[in-house]
């Protein structure tokens, strides 16, 4: 994976956190931001792509999956906020010596995303949220039949509970193919995910979406916050997204004017399951 691609460990916060992130390509930079439970090597069919399309391309481990580590969880969550989280990453490109920036992010990456580019507009091109809504947005339209099809998100929110379940068999809890996932992406990700502290880390990314970060979400909307530059909405046709909401381009334009975007023949792990497409789509947004 990752031919010609480097790797480097980045202190952040202080020195609270290291960011595992890979990096590779000459062009102009862009930041990928992977989801839930997977690591960076999610991007492994897509980011050489983007090499080839003329970018600078960087994939890290958000804090706590994969090889990033943060401080211990905190009863207030703060630690793996996606506040902290945004941070982190504007730190790491900083380290790499990117100022400015294009940012993609999937799933939870999404949330980070949007949490960046409202802290910090001014470092941010464009930015392309992939199988993902606002967290505040999700909670808002919560009914029953999101909580049965979503219902993980509740799970991980209670204390201690979900670390004995999955723990207990982490194998049988996270799922992957390795043929589907690409044989080196499955192993590194497997090895994660049997990492009690990855599994902790990545259960507090769930507890702070269901409190600081949907207060940071609402604050925002009060302060009637909007995302100046173009948003790329890209959705995975086999997943579940727009069951739930309809077109999600709608919900993102009470956060943003120019919102553009359509859905990709794929299930949740778009970028392993449609990397072609979901490069096009990228590489065409990013370089206009």
């Amino acid at each position: 994976m990752f031919e010609d691609f480097a790797t480097r460990t980045v202190r952040t916060g202080d020195g609270e956190a290291s960011v595992f992130v890979r990096y590779g390509g000459e062009g102009p930079p862009l930041l990928l931001l992977h989801g839930h439970p997977r690591t960076s090597a999610t991007w492994h069919r897509v980011a050489p792509d983007l090499v080839r399309r003329g970018f600078t391309v960087v994939c890290p481990d958000l804090r706590g999956y994969g090889s990033s580590r943060g401080p211990a969880p905190a009863d207030d969550h703060v630690p793996h906020s996606k506040r902290v989280v945004a941070q982190d990453m504007v730190e790491v490109m900083q380290a790499l010596g990117h100022e400015h920036f294009g940012l993609v992010g999937h799933d939870r990456g999404a949330a980070v995303a949007l949490r960046l580019v409202l802290d910090r507009p001014s470092v941010v091109r464009r930015v392309a949220f992939l199988d993902g809504l606002p967290l505040s947005e999700h909670l808002r339209r919560a009914n029953a039949r999101f909580a049965t099809a979503w219902w993980h998100w509740f799970f991980f929110a209670q204390p201690k509970i979900p670390e004995r379940v999955i723990n207990a068999d982490p194998d049988a809890w996270y799922r992957g193919d390795p043929e589907a996932m690409g044989q080196e992406n499955h192993d590194e990700w497997r090895a994660a995910t049997r990492n009690p502290d990855v599994v902790r880390a990545m259960l507090e990314d769930y507890r702070a979406g269901l409190t600081v970060d949907r207060e940071h979400e609402e604050a925002d909307r009060a302060r009637g916050a909007r995302i100046d530059w173009p948003v790329l909405v890209l959705w995975s046709l086999r997943d579940d997204l727009e069951d739930l909401y309809g077109d999600p381009r709608a919900i993102w334009r009470d956060w943003a004017d120019d919102v553009r975007g359509h859905g990709i023949d794929a299930g949740h792990h778009v970028a392993e399951e449609a990397p072609g497409p979901l490069s096009a789509a990228l590489g065409d947004f990013f370089a206009d």
